[in-house]
């Protein structure tokens, strides 16, 4: 359902990219916005994982140097049947983690300092096993394209209200509001169903849904009274919002995660607690 749900959603986000590109230009307008959406994808395809990285200055560990964290990663990867992805440290003390990477011969298993030191070892191993569960799920490219969409529909919506001369101004500036939006709400709903995808598909690779369910509580709890740093456009990567400090109303129907209670709810299902 949730694989479902992901295409229909990019195949409406491609709709509406193409609606706009033939609206402001017609069919060469349609295909300019498509070599701009492909070129921006490409971009980000291959160089996003370095970018975001270096961002937020994480730092790849052997075996060697964090031997604990590293043979978890190695253990649960197997379960997972993936290649041994890298694995990052980031200096922050807000407990938080995120996958990236191309696919999954170049993937990245990200955490922060603060994570290893607020979680035990069952709640961490159901991090570890939900970043994994991305990559198996090639969710990473999934992230990027729709990310990509949704700023080359912001773009061409921005340039529209310039160079398109057959529309009104007021509806010319309608679409440089409307469409923006419209993207950015495709793209937190693929973000949030890709979210429970990997937690059902993470607790099950750790082999207990408590522990995802339990470190998700505590991850939750600390971000709402330990800030972190984070860029508004790469907070999606996470596994709970950096910015987190409770969602209500216009701000749940914004954010790019789930709520954390229907999360925890949804993996106590798997138990058979709810």
């Amino acid at each position: 359902m949730n694989t479902f749900r992901t295409t229909a959603l990019m195949a409406v986000m491609l709709v509406l990219f193409a609606l706009i590109g033939q609206a402001l230009g017609g069919t060469g307008g349609m295909m300019l916005a498509f070599l701009i959406a492909v070129g921006m994808n490409g971009v980000s395809y291959w160089y996003s994982s370095a970018i975001v990285l270096r961002m937020y200055g994480a730092e790849e560990v052997s075996r060697a140097e964090a031997p604990e964290l590293y043979d978890m990663v190695d253990r649960l990867r197997q379960r997972a049947d993936l290649p041994m992805p890298k694995v990052c440290i980031i200096p922050q003390d807000q407990p938080n983690a995120f996958a990236t990477g191309r696919n999954p011969d170049n993937a990245v298993v990200a955490v922060t300092k603060g994570i290893m030191n607020t979680l035990d070892k069952d709640e961490l191993a159901g991090v570890i096993a939900h970043e994994l569960a991305h990559v198996k799920n090639r969710d990473m490219l999934t992230s990027t394209v729709a990310a990509t969409l949704a700023a080359a529909i912001t773009l061409l919506a921005r340039f529209g209200i310039f160079f398109d001369r057959e529309q009104g101004f007021v509806t010319s500036l309608l679409m440089m509001i409307l469409a923006p939006m419209a993207a950015m709400l495709i793209q937190m709903a693929i973000s949030r169903s890709r979210e429970y995808a990997a937690d059902r598909d993470g607790a099950e690779i750790a082999g207990n849904p408590m522990g995802l369910a339990n470190a998700l509580r505590r991850m939750e709890q600390a971000a709402q009274h330990r800030s972190m740093p984070a860029n508004q456009a790469t907070s999606h990567m996470f596994i709970v919002n950096p910015f987190s400090g409770g969602m209500s109303g216009i701000t749940r129907l914004f954010s790019t995660h789930p709520p954390t209670e229907e999360r925890i709810a949804r993996l106590e299902e798997m138990t058979g607690r709810a």
